[in-house]
């Protein structure tokens, strides 16, 4: 008989047998109100019906163009909606699977356009579990140990993570910007530099958005040293942060975007975009893939574009966001292990700590336990497992969020006594 690997661990006892929007219920009929969103990717929620439709009409037709051999109209018709959402200038897009898979098209692409080799990730990245993808993720060791040698080439420089530190976000940024400039002084010289490649907000390493200013410090290096800026936007895109690209909060101008997770509304698919002229600038022969693109996916991202304009998804990911973090705040305020409350949009995180400022994943982990045993599905990241994430779809309501937080407040009570 054969079993699942045991190196895979649920974060929830959760048997799920159907999902409706905000709720996965089991096969016991218990609902659960779902706070996880897959890690980010059911943004329209569970089953929305007009993903669900669009899905159902395209498996009826075409299930498999393989992209390289045949051209399909959803392509076609995704490649073009997503020219109406993405960064003005970044016309040209590659399809592949997962946000691993984009991650590294895009490394690729920064070295062969750039003709140089290095790729500069910040502390706390996440990047993806594949060799290329794990060689540029610092989130934390169980992603990277045990496998080496990893892909050469990677540079790490500080994250302006301001409460890791105990200072201002202005200190962090300052600290973060001088650090990288040190870097490209003593590890990776400017003409060895193909890429910078950051999160708007940091994923795995602890939902710990990036201040505008040190995008912007990033850009303006970028541009002075003729480095490509790539924005990982797989968990950050598609309105979770209450803008479409988590890096509009700064205004600062990405040379690639990747995106995958809420792009699909839970089917497979993933993407970078550039503008044509640099995309023109890869080898040929560089960019393939037998399932990326595929038919029903697009489909699928098609319709979760159009329920995101026709809801206003966007829009409601911050009031929701903003409703959801001021009752997080209060949660804290209330209990002192929390030392930080902090996220944008629909990506919001407590921080928990030790009365000496350490890092306390067993209290996180105890509130986490908490709150699942009372129906709020939830997820920790963060290096030493000391935070706890909220991520619900886009289509969360005022009543769920106010419901969330109140069991969160309960389970914060029941592991901190």
């Amino acid at each position: 008989m054969a079993t699942l690997s045991p190196l895979l661990q649920q974060a929830t006892p959760v048997l799920a047998d159907r999902g409706e929007g905000v709720h996965l219920i089991d096969e016991d009929g218990r609902r659960w109100l779902d706070f996880t969103a897959g890690i980010g990717v059911t943004s329209t929620g569970h089953c929305h019906p007009k993903v669900v439709a669009a899905a159902q009409r395209q498996v009826a037709t075409l299930i498999h163009g393989q992209y390289t051999t045949v051209m399909h109209r959803p392509l076609l018709r995704l490649t073009e909606r997503l020219g109406e959402v993405l960064p003005e200038g970044l016309d040209a897009l590659f399809y592949v699977n997962s946000g691993s898979e984009a991650v590294e098209a895009a490394v690729r692409l920064a070295r062969h356009a750039t003709a140089r080799q290095n790729i500069v990730v910040f502390q706390g990245s996440f990047h993806g579990r594949t060799m290329g993808a794990a060689a540029l993720t610092t989130a934390g060791t169980k992603f990277r140990t045990g496998i080496g040698p990893l892909m050469p080439g990677v540079a790490v420089a500080p994250f302006p993570y301001a409460y890791h530190y105990g200072w201002s976000e202005d200190e962090a940024v300052r600290f973060a910007l001088r650090e990288l400039d040190h870097l490209l002084a003593t590890v990776s010289h400017p003409d060895d530099t193909a890429a910078f490649v950051v999160e708007p907000v940091l994923g795995e390493g602890g939902y710990v958005p990036a201040p505008p200013g040190f995008l912007e410090g990033l850009r303006e290096r970028a541009d002075r040293h003729g480095v490509l800026l790539v924005m990982d936007e797989v968990q950050t895109g598609f309105g979770r942060t209450g803008r479409f690209w988590g890096h509009e909060h700064s205004g600062v101008r990405p040379d690639v975007v990747v995106t995958a997770k809420g792009l699909a509304s839970g089917f497979p698919l993933s993407a970078i975009a550039a503008p044509a002229a640099l995309m023109e600038r890869g080898r040929p022969g560089s960019q393939g893939g037998t399932y990326g693109g595929n038919a029903v996916a697009c489909a699928a991202a098609l319709a979760t574009l159009e329920v995101i304009e026709e809801e206003g998804l966007v829009a409601n990911a911050a009031e929701m966001g903003a409703r959801l973090h001021d009752g997080l705040r209060k949660v804290a305020a209330d209990h002192p292990r929390v030392g930080d409350v902090r996220g944008l949009g629909l990506m919001q995180a407590s921080e928990f700590s030790t009365p000496d400022g350490e890092p306390d994943p067993g209290t996180a982990r105890r509130a986490h336990a908490a709150a699942v045993e009372r129906g709020l599905l939830l997820l920790t990241c963060g290096a030493y497992g000391q935070v706890v994430r909220m991520i619900p779809p886009l289509i969360v309501t005022g009543e769920q969020i106010d419901e969330a937080l109140s069991i969160w407040s309960e389970a914060v009570t029941a592991a901190t006594r």
